[in-house]
């Protein structure tokens, strides 16, 4: 039977990942168990019957085990148990070994011979002795990520200012560089408290609605021009893109009209 491509979720990330089957039965909402670079895991399936022929992949795309049968769900949850009791351990020996070290998450491999800790931190830290413990404690190999204040963000989730769920939670995935000129493009008062997201670093909309502002801004005359109004002359001091009103200033007048009525000298 031919691959059916699907994509498959986890627990302690919003990411999705690539896998295939033969199995025609799996459907969005099961759960599946497949083999990772972490280990064997627990995922639930997010869609099925994907067209990937024009999709660039770095790694091979690995297949599904198989559905998760009670027993191994029973196992999961098992699992889930022993990694609060992992929380509470971590938690402690970073204090004593007064480590700034924010755990955000932890998750065993399905056969609990790895645990993963999800940390954020402002520093690097030499974690070596902290290894040493927590191996001798949790009798298991130890996997620890350091991730950034964007993927803190992501990983939590949350509500922006929009008042819709922030967007590196549902399609958003990959953080570049957002700089203040994107904000300067999109002639936003240079605010950073106000252009900053959750995550407090420049909200990541500034960079996908960037190209819109760039291309949409051609059809109006430079900041400065001359230009008529009324049969009278005025410059252009400011624009809305989206609205397409402009400000037009003399030293008698200040008027705010449509793109539309104004002539350029």
């Amino acid at each position: 039977m031919d691959k059916i491509f699907i994509t498959v979720a986890f627990m302690n990330t919003r990411k999705s990942y690539f896998f295939y089957t033969s199995d025609a039965t799996i459907v969005p909402g099961d759960k599946v168990l497949v083999e990772t670079v972490v280990g064997k895991e627990i995922g639930q399936v997010i869609a099925t019957n994907l067209q990937i022929d024009n999709q660039d992949f770095s790694k091979e795309i690995k297949p599904i085990i198989s559905k998760a049968t009670a027993a191994d769900l029973k196992i999961a949850e098992a699992n889930a148990r022993l990694a609060l009791k992992a929380n509470t351990i971590f938690e402690q020996t970073t204090k004593e070994l007064k480590f700034d070290m924010r755990l955000i998450s932890s998750e065993y491999t399905f056969d609990c011979s790895k645990i993963l800790f999800v940390y954020a931190s402002d520093e690097r830290i030499d974690f070596r002795e902290l290894l040493k413990i927590l191996a001798s404690e949790l009798h298991c190999r130890i996997e620890l990520r350091q991730i950034n204040s964007r993927e803190r963000a992501q990983t939590i989730g949350g509500i922006g200012v929009c008042g819709l769920e922030l967007c590196c939670t549902t399609f958003f995935r990959t953080f570049d560089g957002i700089s203040l000129n994107r904000a300067k493009n999109q002639m936003l008062a240079i605010n950073i408290p106000k252009l900053s997201g959750q995550c407090g670093k420049l909200m990541c909309c500034l960079k996908y609605e960037d190209d819109l502002y760039t291309e949409d801004k051609k059809i109006f005359p430079r900041l400065g021009a001359r230009v008529s109004f009324d049969k009278k002359e005025y410059k252009l001091t400011g624009y809305n893109v989206l609205t397409k009103v402009c400000k037009i200033e003399n030293e008698d007048d200040v008027e705010f009209v449509d793109l539309k009525d104004l002539r350029i000298l």
